[in-house]
């Protein structure tokens, strides 16, 4: 009897881990129409120490400032406007789902013309409109910018991006988007990185946790969920539970490599089917060592001339041909490579060339 109690201890303590390393489904889906909605509007920094655009230049910026002083009853459009403090700029923001009216939300704001910096600057009250052309919030405050520029007349200095900056809680929501999550009777996962196992997988978790076919895969990135009438509560208690369940991921086997910095990363099902290598270096050294001709004293017609001396040699690197077993697992196979002491880079090459031998059970993808 103890030693039965021990075994199922053993399983059990082997199999919390695991499980626990699952993720859950609120970290590989998103839920249908739960997302962020991007804004965006043109507008004018004041306050500027002469950073700001030439009007000569940005024509833009003018028009902008002319239209702003006549909402003042101020008008200039025959004034020749010569001031270096005033720049326009696009402003960017990010209306969080279900945002009430009222809330706050950060802005970025971008400089449009050929402002030299935003620094100390006052972005006045710009309107921040959706792809369906309606205003959904206002941003206005000052500017913090995190980089400088500075410059004399013989050095100039630049530190990060001095015509970027941001505004904390600079935008205030004006409208709210009109969805009723809670009354919805069915609603769509998407998975993150779709797969069929993942998506049916997914299913079979939620039905089995709500004891009905509520979910169905409907393709590799799609799981719809209806609420049963068993269930005592809206839509968003469902999403609530179901979110915390746990489900075992797949993907395909892929390798992604990143030429410019040579990085490499392998997925865990990678594997290699029996293939022999052989990776080698070829140097070619050429120097040039001219000599100089002098003709001898008190010669007639003699000369000084340069003789050109070149010596070219060829180094090549010998290395044995290393052989991968069929189907050998990823530390498998870099433990191989490394055997040959392959670098980064050449093993960049040398994985493309085992794909293109059709030994790599992976897909590559180049960034």
């Amino acid at each position: 009897m103890t030693r039965l109690l021990i075994a199922c201890l053993t399983l059990f303590c082997l199999a919390a881990p695991l499980a626990e390393a699952n993720p859950r489904i609120k970290d590989i889906a998103d839920v249908e129409g739960v997302r962020d909605n991007q804004l965006v509007g043109y507008g004018l920094v004041v306050g500027l120490d002469g950073t700001g655009d030439t009007l000569r230049n940005a024509v833009f910026t003018r028009q902008a400032l002319n239209s702003m002083l006549e909402r003042f009853n101020i008008n200039v459009r025959e004034a020749d406007l010569r001031t270096g403090n005033v720049a326009a700029v696009i402003v960017t923001a990010e209306l969080p789902p279900f945002s009430m009216q009222g809330s706050r939300v950060d802005v970025t704001v971008s400089a449009l013309g050929d402002s030299d910096s935003l620094q100390g600057g006052v972005l006045i009250a710009t309107p921040l409109m959706a792809a369906n052309g309606d205003v959904y919030a206002v941003a206005q405050g000052s500017l913090a910018v995190g980089g400088f520029a500075a410059e004399g007349d013989g050095a100039s200095i630049t530190r990060g991006v001095p015509t970027n900056g941001r505004i904390a809680n600079g935008g205030v929501i004006e409208r709210e988007l009109d969805w009723d999550l809670a009354g919805q009777a069915q609603i769509r996962l998407a998975l993150r990185n779709p797969d069929f196992t993942t998506a049916r997988r997914m299913a079979q978790t939620i039905n089995a946790f709500l004891g009905a076919e509520a979910a169905a895969a409907q393709n590799p990135s799609t799981v719809s969920l209806t609420r049963p009438l068993y269930f005592e509560g809206d839509m968003v208690a469902l999403i609530a539970e179901v979110e915390q369940l746990r489900v075992e991921t797949d993907m395909r086997a892929r390798v992604v490599i990143d030429e410019s910095t040579g990085t490499i990363v392998m997925g865990e099902d990678v594997r290699v089917s029996t293939v022999a290598i052989a990776q080698g270096g070829l140097t070619i050294t050429v120097t040039e060592s001219p000599q100089v001709s002098q003709a001898l004293p008190f010669a007639d017609g003699g000369e000084t001339v340069e003789v050109p001396r070149t010596n070219v040699s060829v180094e090549e690197e010998l290395r044995e041909m290393g052989v991968l077993n069929g189907t050998v697992s990823l530390r498998e196979l870099v433990d191989g490579l490394n055997a040959l002491g392959v670098s980064p880079r050449d093993m960049i090459t040398i994985l493309q060339s085992i794909k293109a031998a059709g030994a790599l059970q992976a897909e590559i993808e180049v960034l």
